[in-house]
């Protein structure tokens, strides 16, 4: 192997929609090769990122302390998570703070509101809710300046969005949810890491608490809501053609709702986006792909 045929074997591993296991080894075993001869911590990041999304986090965290070893920024954030959610089974919020704060003094985003939720935790450093606040309340300004849905807009918007309902601001806490809500629909749809489909869920829940669901405009991602109750629902997918829908229902099953679609079962909403699939594409790829979703009354 070549560096040159390996970075054509993980350009065609990138652009494989459903790859084989073949593939997906061969993939594994040219990006490791790249590693050992080239040494770039992008690489280490990508490989170790590719591991993450796949709940690996052994082999994510192997990764990414490698990039670190070459103190290439991103690692740090990626270690950050890692430490800070327990990933790999143990928790250890003195690292992730040190991760975080090395690349907030940076100017990273992120990190900056993951250091502003060890405040409002407490999480090895003293609680402190009003610094919580501050933080958030300064990354605003600046995230509004960013354009790329790969950008921390959602993370920011909902924890404003929280801060504004507990100061009862709730017209201004609707807006930030719903302009999250649009960005988040977007990097889904190119991105569908289960951390963002999280951060989507628990987005949908806080906003209908604090409006009444809409039932004349659903999009995809207000299925979140519907799916906690039983509901049968079509999705249109031929644009203006009322006979071609798929049905989708939710069933009663002690506290939650069993999801069928396209004659296939889904232990829950959560089961339904990460698994569920439609004409080859995976219901969390295709929002804006059903011109209409209805329920039926």
């Amino acid at each position: 192997m070549t560096v040159d045929e390996a970075r054509r074997i993980v350009n065609n591993f990138d652009e494989s929609a459903n790859p084989s296991e073949d593939e997906e080894f061969i993939f594994i075993e040219a990006m490791n090769y790249l590693i050992e001869e080239e040494k770039r911590p992008q690489d280490m990041m990508y490989l170790g990122g590719y591991y993450y999304e796949l709940k690996n986090f052994d082999l994510a965290l192997k990764y990414y302390e490698m990039a670190a070893t070459y103190d290439y920024d991103e690692a740090y954030e990626c270690l950050g998570y890692i430490w800070y959610y327990g990933r790999t089974g143990e928790r250890d919020y003195k690292k992730a703070f040190e991760c975080f704060s090395k690349m907030k003094d940076k100017g990273n985003l992120v990190a900056t509101y993951k250091v502003a939720d060890m405040y409002k935790n407490g999480y090895y450093v003293e609680k402190d809710y009003d610094k919580y606040v501050e933080i958030i309340e300064e990354l605003y300004p600046l995230v509004q300046e960013c354009d790329d849905v790969f950008d921390p807009i959602p993370e920011v918007y909902t924890r404003l969005a929280r801060i504004r309902t507990e100061q009862g601001k709730t017209d201004e806490a609707v807006q930030l949810y719903l302009d999250a809500k649009d960005v988040l629909a977007i990097r889904i749809k190119y991105n569908a890491f289960f951390g963002n489909l999280n951060i989507m869920k628990w987005l949908v829940d806080d906003l209908y608490e604090l409006k009444p669901f809409n039932y004349d405009n659903i999009d995809l991602f207000d299925l979140y809501y519907l799916l906690r109750f039983p509901h049968e629902i079509r999705l249109y997918d031929v644009p203006g053609d009322d006979t071609s829908f798929v049905i989708l229902k939710s069933v009663p099953e002690g506290d939650i709702c069993e999801v069928c679609f396209n004659d296939k079962w889904y232990h829950d909403r959560d089961d339904f986006f990460a698994n569920a699939e439609y004409d080859g594409i995976k219901i969390k790829n295709s929002y804006g792909d059903f011109w209409k979703i209805e329920v039926m009354k």
